[in-house]
């Protein structure tokens, strides 16, 4: 058996550095980072902006030769520039523990969205170049696609719901003028960030669950999982309630989750009105965002937990455990 040093590190996590001083991590993953450090793992640090920018090579002007195999955790990436930070790092003896067809595979929707179909609203897109509107004709097409209703608008990976009326919410697919102005105002807020192209959802109430006090819980809870396997549950980092109800059922979830292949996963989840909990939206948990009052421990240990061999899904017509 190979001898171990005492100074092994059981992770090296990459954070992205704070814009104000490239010597410590950001605020918002600051307490993460602390609890790297305290599990014994290495942190590194990334300046995001230079990603962002094209300069792979200067966001890694932080991150010494032969840093082996990385977790990354911190603002989201575009899939090429995320291909670009793992191409920098392995000329310097180092690679992402999540590759670029992992990462763009769980990041955006449609690279999930056929595994997941039976559990989320039904979706339908067209790519779409930042800042261009998609033509009415092909507009209309893709409604036309979804059961008639409403439906949200969104890109392969955000919406505007903070803006709900006027750049996401669709209260009727066949109004075209009313397709044209709400995808126009998304596409328009998007800016140069709109990423993949524009995405339209069938709309399904979500209801807060109770729990067993009979106060609501929050909206949507996160479910984290590691190699298929749900290690951690928190409430979604938008919703006002932080205590969550944990679904009742997660086998068909994680028969999707495996089915993926991905090692590092985010699934949300929202109770529909009629009982049914729905998968909401699919995630990278490299950039997935913890929330205020979830415990930064729990996700360490989750990270440095041994990896687990993905489950195979279950057999056509048997039931997920």
């Amino acid at each position: 058996m190979p001898a171990t040093t005492a100074n092994a590190c059981p992770i090296t996590v990459l954070y992205c550095c704070d814009p104000l001083d490239q010597r410590r991590a950001d605020a918002h993953f600051a307490a993460e980072a602390r609890q790297v450090r305290a599990a014994g793992g290495r942190v590194l640090l990334l300046d995001h902006d230079a990603l962002l920018a094209g300069d792979a090579e200067r966001a890694l002007a932080q991150v010494p030769e032969g840093a082996g195999a990385l977790w990354y955790r911190g603002w989201m990436v575009p899939a090429d520039r995320y291909d670009a930070l793992d191409a920098a790092l392995r000329r310097r003896g180092g690679r992402l523990a999540v590759t670029g067809q992992e990462y763009r595979r769980a990041h955006e929707l449609p690279g999930w969205y056929e595994t997941f179909a039976g559990l989320t609203p039904a979706s339908v897109w067209l790519p779409t170049d930042p800042g261009r509107m998609p033509d009415a004709r092909r507009l209309a097409t893709l409604a036309a696609a979804l059961p008639p209703g409403a439906a949200v608008v969104k890109d392969y990976v955000k919406s505007r719901k903070h803006e709900w009326d006027e750049a996401c919410y669709l209260p009727d697919l066949g109004d075209t003028e009313a397709l044209q102005r709400v995808v126009g105002r998304f596409v328009a807020l998007q800016e140069k960030f709109l990423t993949g192209g524009v995405v339209l959802r069938a709309f399904e109430e979500f209801v807060a669950p109770l729990t067993p006090a009979g106060t609501p819980g929050a909206g949507e809870v996160r479910v984290w999982w590691r190699d298929a396997m749900p290690r951690l549950i928190t409430a979604h980092p938008d919703s006002p309630v932080a205590e969550v109800v944990t679904p009742p059922a997660l086998g068909a979830v994680r028969a999707a989750v495996a089915a993926l292949g991905c090692p590092f996963v985010t699934t949300d989840l929202a109770l529909r009105e009629d009982g049914v909990w729905r998968v909401v939206e699919v995630g990278d948990g490299q950039v997935s965002d913890l929330g205020a009052g979830a415990d930064p421990d729990a996700l360490v240990r989750m990270l440095t937990a041994g990896p687990a061999p993905l489950p195979a899904p279950p057999a056509s017509g048997t039931t997920p455990a």
